[in-house]
């Protein structure tokens, strides 16, 4: 069996025209979703990017593997101690080494694990083709790598090839040779002239005032993108720029698939696009980042096209990510761990009948500390550390009616917020029973200073605040260490 895994880093799926987007970003893989199966509702369990390819990885939630930020203790995986073999866990149990064990050759063409030091994500590869631009790269500096392997080996039986895109991943770059293929498209049209003018008298890294960081940063290498977001223009330019790295991704994608088509091997691959996690695009006054437990953060897209995968499914059912690697492992009739949190969704992608959950639970935290839950049609947020983001205790939105996350619905449902409280209490005992460590991450984050990215930042943003004339904002904030009341 061959299987190619695309992952394109920070694409959410509501920028895809197979999604019911209104750009022609994605025509390569609007295709694949044509003739294979599309998954609407996956979610990254903890995100962004280290603690979501962490638990997809090892097949456990972030609370179990200890990755639930980008640095600090909860940077490095929990230590198994005395119970650690010659081999750790990622070498015996996560997701390529169960592939390698069941004589996959497994590949991947990735910066990733330069990029954040997460040398456990190579365990299980026999081949690693890192370029050494710590995630910096373009599309065309990554697939040529993918190519002259596909040329050398794509022929061979039971390969596992993983490619890591970044280009829809901020700041945007796509080279500016390449043009706008959008310059004469409107962009999304939910926000207003009065959403963004509150945006700009609010706060918080990434934020309308100070998209780039904490208020200042040079920009002159991204031409693509504004200094700040001042006026709907500027949003448009900022889309223009998003929008861009996901049609450069997806042509460069369309490469790989003449390569395969040319070894004469498309038609007998398993060809997976997904990502580690989604980009906020001013929802909750965030732009262009992955800062939070919500749905512009988790959700995913996941086409899964290939031999056996019936034409045409449409899965609305809610998914974890990390339910991806229990799928390819039965597919393939690999035994799955019995602990791996995963649960595989196989069934779907020969009959098409959805085999979903009742619920998620979401957790950031790396720019803020905080756990979501998704059910129904609602999101409820829970906030325990807001990252210097304005951000309320609790949460609560209603997708169907408000899919940009603008009105918190906590207020007026109690009821509602009671019953994401207590799901999320649920999960929260369940999982810990099952923790490797018997403690929940999360604390520890907390207890060494916040969200690493937002650690120690609050005089130099409390001053900037002051300079552009949102002092009360400063004050706020060296009232109250955690941004709650």
């Amino acid at each position: 069996m061959r299987v190619l895994y695309i992952d394109i880093d920070s694409l959410r799926p509501d920028h895809l025209g197979c999604y019911g987007y209104h750009r022609k970003t994605s025509p390569v893989m609007d295709q694949l979703a044509e003739e294979g199966a599309r998954f609407t509702e996956v979610y990254a369990s903890d995100a962004p990017c280290l603690p979501s390819r962490t638990a997809l990885f090892s097949g456990r939630f972030g609370i179990k593997n200890g990755v639930v930020g980008h640095g600090g203790t909860a940077g490095n995986p929990f230590i198994q101690g005395v119970g650690r073999g010659f081999r750790d866990r990622f070498g015996e149990e996560s997701w390529p080494a169960l592939l390698r064990r069941a004589g996959m050759r497994t590949v991947t063409v990735s910066t990733f694990a330069d990029r954040h030091s997460a040398w456990h994500w190579y365990a299980g590869f026999n081949e690693v083709y890192n370029h050494g631009t710590c995630g910096e790269e373009g599309a065309h500096e990554v697939v040529p790598y993918a190519l002259r392997w596909i040329e050398d080996y794509g022929t061979e039986e039971n390969w596992f090839l993983h490619v890591n895109l970044w280009d829809p991943h901020t700041p945007y770059r796509v080279p500016e040779d390449y043009g706008n293929p959008f310059q004469q498209e409107p962009a999304p049209t939910w926000l207003t002239e009065e959403i963004l003018a509150e945006h700009r008298t609010g706060f918080g890294p990434h934020s309308a005032r100070e998209p780039h960081g904490f208020g200042g940063e040079r920009v002159d290498r991204w031409p693509r993108v504004p200094q700040e977001i001042g006026s709907l223009n500027d949003y448009k330019q900022w889309m223009d720029g998003y929008d861009t790295g996901i049609r450069y991704a997806d042509e460069h994608i369309g490469q790989l698939l003449e390569a395969l088509e040319k070894q004469g091997v498309l038609d007998e691959v398993l060809i997976i696009v997904s990502a580690d996690h989604g980009e906020s695009q001013g929802e909750m006054n965030v732009y262009g980042d992955h800062q939070l437990a919500d749905t512009f953060t988790c959700r995913v897209p996941l086409i899964i096209k290939g031999p056996g995968v019936k034409r045409g499914v449409v899965d609305e059912a809610l998914h974890y990510h990390l339910d991806l690697a229990p799928t390819v492992c039965e597919w393939m009739g690999v035994e799955i761990p019995q602990d791996w949190d995963g649960r595989s969704f196989a069934s779907t992608l020969r009959s098409g009948e959805p085999k979903g959950r009742e619920h998620l639970v979401l957790s950031q935290g790396a720019w803020a500390c905080q756990r979501g839950v998704r059910f129904g049609d609602w999101l409820f947020l829970r906030t325990y550390h807001t990252g210097l983001k304005d951000l309320k205790p609790t949460m609560l939105f209603h997708l169907r009616e408000d899919p940009h996350q603008t009105k918190d619905r906590a207020p007026d449902r109690p009821d509602i917020v009671g019953e994401g409280k207590a799901r999320l209490e649920s999960w929260l005992a369940d999982t810990m029973v099952d923790s490797v460590k018997n403690m929940d991450p999360m604390w520890t984050v907390l207890r060494e200073g916040g969200p690493f990215h937002t650690r120690g930042m609050l005089e130099s943003y409390g001053r900037w605040l002051r300079e552009t004339g949102r002092g009360e904002h400063a004050e706020y904030l060296e009232a109250h260490p955690t941004g709650l009341p």
